[in-house]
């Protein structure tokens, strides 16, 4: 295979694995590079391992049905993939106070469904960066935490 589509294949199990549901919480350790930066604007962005692995176990601990995947094939040049998603889940959780604009209570019941594209570099087979563009606004509409003007 070439390495594009060696990087796709990666990816791939990446979105699975990290991004689905049931998420596996080894595959950080699997594919991230020790350094990784993950970065999204719903989200202060996330440096290394053990910093991923907390900011989903307390993603998934709120929406517990978290699941996002692919809305579109990955796009792969060189060491980069690009992928459309979509997903969401349900707060049932405890209060989370992740985003950046604000907190929810805990079990506020209120369900987020939203889409974004994904840039992830590739690393000598572990991924280094997911810089994501999301439709936040939309996601924070729906959970309440800001208002359509």
């Amino acid at each position: 295979m070439s390495r594009e589509q060696d990087n796709k294949a990666i990816v791939g199990r990446w979105f699975e694995g990290f991004w689905g549901n049931p998420w596996n919480p080894g595959i950080v350790d699997e594919l991230a590079a020790p350094d990784m930066l993950l970065q999204y604007s719903l989200h202060a962005p996330r440096r290394g391992r053990a910093d991923i692995k907390a900011f989903m176990t307390g993603f998934r601990e709120a929406f517990p049905d978290l699941e996002f995947g692919g809305a579109a094939d990955l796009i792969a040049e060189g060491d980069l993939v690009v992928g459309r998603w979509q997903g969401g889940g349900t707060h049932t959780g405890p209060a989370f106070s992740d985003f950046l604009i604000g907190s929810l209570p805990p079990a506020s019941g209120r369900t987020m469904r939203f889409a974004g594209t994904t840039v992830l570099r590739v690393e000598n087979g572990r991924i280094a960066e997911e810089v994501g563009l999301d439709d936040g606004v939309t996601a924070l509409q729906q959970l309440g935490l800001i208002r359509a003007a």
